[in-house]
């Protein structure tokens, strides 16, 4: 990894510096810019926050909860085809590639850093596929338009697990499909959810405190 010239930041060439091109192991089909080290990404991203108030590389990861529903869609590819989609806190935009090879008609990868949707359209070229970028805080509106909403490991934290939480049990009792995916955090809902499906993603230790992260996939039902 090498460090961007001086100058007007350019996420592109920030992504490009600082990733290698890498599949995924539980989705070898998808290649992303990948950090293979999380320090010097960190690092990288904290000497030009002052500058482009950049927020946590969080995009150059693909976490145990994105990988198990981009497993999920491409062996399932029924459930996506012909419907919108909707990857929530997207990152990498992993979800949305897989959503976009499983034939959705339309893939949306929303997350409001806008260097991770940088991360998503080269990313996206590299699997030769079309996916929409979104940077707007969705959690107190009605994701009208999608068919399907789907979010990984966003549990994490209680704030953001208890207004994501509300927010997909809304859009569950309008009628669209929701699908989470979470790798045993704390803040996952605990009542409403069916499981779907289970995976023993490979994690590193930089990342999490196991080599091994099983994450479920849970539909959420309309109450």
């Amino acid at each position: 990894m090498t460090a961007q010239p001086a100058g007007r930041f350019d996420p592109a060439e920030f992504i490009r510096l600082q990733t290698t091109i890498a599949p995924p192991p539980l989705v070898p089909e998808i290649r992303l810019h990948l950090a293979t080290e999380i320090t010097p990404i960190w690092q990288a991203t904290e000497a030009t926050l002052a500058a482009t108030n950049l927020p946590p590389p969080y995009w150059a990861f693909a976490w145990p909860g994105g990988q198990a529903i981009a497993r999920y869609l491409l062996d399932n590819p029924a459930l996506v085809h012909g419907r919108a989609v909707l990857d929530f806190a997207s990152g990498s935009g992993l979800v949305a590639i897989a959503a976009a090879m499983g034939g959705a008609r339309r893939a949306v990868a929303n997350d409001i850093d806008a260097v991770a949707g940088a991360a998503v359209r080269l990313n996206a070229a590299l699997n030769g596929v079309t996916v929409e970028t979104d940077h707007a805080d969705l959690l107190d509106g009605d994701a009208i338009g999608f068919d399907l909403v789907l979010a990984g490991d966003v549990c994490y934290e209680r704030p953001m697990a208890e207004r994501v939480t509300r927010w997909v049990r809304g859009l569950a009792a309008r009628g669209v499909d929701v699908l989470l995916a979470d790798p045993g955090r704390a803040y996952l809902p605990t009542t409403g959810l069916v499981e779907l499906a289970r995976y023993a993603v490979k994690t590193s230790l930089e990342l999490e405190d196991r080599e091994l992260r099983e994450t479920v996939i849970y539909r959420l039902q309309a109450r």
